[in-house]
């Protein structure tokens, strides 16, 4: 399947709409039941604190499938989204309140490529802090 944005249409540099991501440790429950990663740092306070980390934690894969929603939303067909790769910088911290946490996603096209598809570079940040790195989608357009 293709996008259903033209790829003479878009040019290096184009932005595509940011979208931020509400997490809380309900989504994380919902997270771990569709997922079957009961990983208890992302659901014990007490454990996650005990092996190092400051709070519970969201899953990294859940972060990377947030983070690429910026992408198919704007590409209009998931199955356009060719090649996506991460590096894990830091976590999200999902506190024990009514908020959570909030990921804070950005992208842009970086380049134009063969066979009509761009390289779009994502930045993932939650708190501030960059949670995900070398954040990269490779798209099919029209």
């Amino acid at each position: 399947m293709t996008a259903k944005i033209a790829y003479a249409d878009v040019e290096v540099g184009t932005e595509l709409p940011a979208q931020s991501f509400p997490v809380t440790r309900a989504t994380l429950v919902r997270y771990a039941g569709a997922s079957g990663d009961f990983n208890p740092i992302h659901y014990n306070e007490r454990f996650a604190k005990e092996v190092g980390l400051p709070d519970v934690i969201a899953h990294g894969m859940f972060t990377m499938a947030e983070a690429v929603r910026v992408v198919t939303d704007w590409a209009g067909d998931p199955a356009a989204v060719v090649e996506y790769g991460v590096r894990f910088t830091k976590p999200v911290v999902v506190p024990d309140d009514d908020k959570g946490a909030l990921i804070e996603v950005t992208a842009k096209v970086a380049a134009k490529l063969d066979d009509n598809t761009v390289r779009v570079d994502l930045i993932a940040t939650c708190a501030g802090q960059k949670v995900l790195g070398m954040s990269r989608a490779v798209v099919r357009l029209a």
